[in-house]
């Protein structure tokens, strides 16, 4: 049985809290990983246009055997630097994404990154408006979206995005980003919520509450991430650890534990693994 609760988007979309991540998954790879994801019990799955892999994915969901229904599926547009971005070429991403995915509808479409210094984030989300209104997305959104960046597109429509997928873990918790969030509505899903296991998994504070609780310092952190309140969507192509990363609903973390992870990444301490997004062009 699917234990997994699920987070109400701002337009009623519910998005399962925990989901499967594909970055770094070859294509040829991404149909045996999905598939053990879906078989292991996620019934959300994350993937994006520029990871190459959304046909993999698709041809896994398409081999589950699991009812469309019962699955969340997002990808990501790819708004690279290549071209001017306006309503006809994110139109015609869109319909490639679906394709590749062998889909007639996705449950959430995402502007990959903001692309602050390009001033084209607020056209872009114009066709997202559309799509959203066609019903072929049941939500919309973005990632790595600035708190500026936001309150831009608060100025210019009266869609919110129903999700901001950001990069978010211990090290970089990003509480202002989140209270940002919760005052417009917007869902908080983590990125990289492990760390990308830099450094994070092996710290002492971690391996202290992951022995106290039995556990792995990978629960422990999505733990952590499950009782913020915030999405996560960890990554592996490991069976055992797909298994493991899903398995996290069986213990709880106290306040003393929470409050030893939150001040791994408190004031000076923040760091990031990924890019900037004020600064990120590609």
């Amino acid at each position: 049985m699917n234990q997994v609760p699920t987070i109400k988007l701002n337009n009623g979309t519910p998005m399962p809290q925990l989901g499967f991540g594909v970055w770094q998954v070859p294509d040829d790879e991404a149909a045996q990983a999905v598939g053990s994801a879906l078989e292991a019990g996620y019934r959300s799955i994350d993937t994006a246009a520029i990871y190459g892999n959304e046909a993999g994915t698709g041809k896994a969901i398409a081999a589950s055997g699991v009812p469309r229904e019962e699955l969340f599926v997002t990808t990501k547009l790819w708004n690279g630097k290549s071209e001017t971005w306006g309503r006809d070429n994110v139109l015609r991403e869109f319909d490639a994404s679906l394709a590749k995915l062998g889909l007639d509808e996705i449950d959430l479409y995402l502007i990959h990154w903001p692309r602050p210094m390009r001033e084209d984030f607020v056209a872009i989300w114009k066709a997202f408006e559309e799509i959203a209104a066609s019903g072929r997305a049941k939500a919309v959104g973005v990632s790595n979206f600035r708190p500026a960046d936001l309150e831009r597109l608060g100025t210019e429509s009266s869609l919110v995005p129903a999700v901001n997928q950001i990069e978010l873990h211990p090290l970089l918790p990003q509480a202002e980003l989140r209270a940002v969030h919760a005052r417009l509505g917007i869902a908080t899903e983590a990125w990289s919520p492990l760390g990308q296991g830099k450094d994070l998994l092996t710290l002492p504070a971690v391996a202290a509450i992951a022995e106290k609780h039995g556990r792995s310092a990978a629960q422990v952190v999505l733990r952590w991430h499950l009782q913020l309140g915030n999405i996560v969507i960890p990554k592996s192509v490991t069976p055992s650890r797909i298994r493991e990363n899903l398995d996290v609903f069986g213990f709880e973390l106290d306040a003393a534990d929470i409050a030893a992870l939150d001040a791994l990444g408190a004031g000076a301490s923040a760091r990031r693994i990924g890019p900037d997004p004020a600064e990120f062009d590609f």
